[in-house]
């Protein structure tokens, strides 16, 4: 039973940098463009959030009408990085870069008021959720085969226990890192 478990999880990195690497072959993904874009993707729903507080703060609808523009290029680009889904998995991308977006913009605001552990706590949690994107896009992740074990440990063998979001966090940095040319 734990040697079909080990089958059906990643085996190690380098199998996550050899399915990165053909997926770049196939040319169905850059990741370097494509972390790019997801940047300003997230720029976009933040810009997005300003219409909307700006018009609710001033009463002026022409902030309101702002949004849509905003949005449609936000979702236009959301498809350059987002080929295939299935479900709900298109709306919990866009939710995965708003919040670690937001994560990153609340850190940063620590950070600068001196509170450093408060803001790596942010900037750690922010990159999960990035990662969480990655893993779920890149077809990564087999949400049928979640279940529960000890809290922090991937399978029953992990001895790290650094929990699933550290170590793909880890999987994703070194894939990003040895993509971008």
């Amino acid at each position: 039973m734990e040697n079909q478990e080990n089958k059906e999880t990643i085996k190690n990195l380098n199998d996550f940098i050899e399915k990165a690497d053909s997926m770049k072959k196939q040319e169905k993904m850059d990741l370097s463009s494509d972390q790019d874009l997801t940047i300003a993707i997230m720029n976009l729903v933040g810009i997005e959030e300003h219409f909307f507080f700006s018009g609710a703060k001033t009463g002026k609808t022409e902030y309101y009408d702002l949004i849509k523009d905003v949005r449609e290029m936000r979702k236009d680009l959301l498809k350059r990085v987002i080929k295939e889904y299935e479900g709900e998995v298109w709306c919990i991308s866009k939710h995965l870069l708003a919040a670690s977006y937001r994560l990153m913009e609340v850190g940063t605001k620590q950070l600068g008021m001196g509170k450093k552990e408060d803001a790596y706590d942010l900037f750690g949690k922010a990159y999960n959720l990035y990662s969480l994107f990655w893993g779920l896009n890149m077809k990564l992740l087999n949400i049928g085969d979640v279940k529960k074990i000890d809290d922090g440990a991937v399978n029953k063998k992990d001895e790290e226990k650094k929990g699933f979001m550290g170590k793909l966090g880890v999987l994703v940095k070194k894939v990003i890192d040895c993509c971008i040319e």
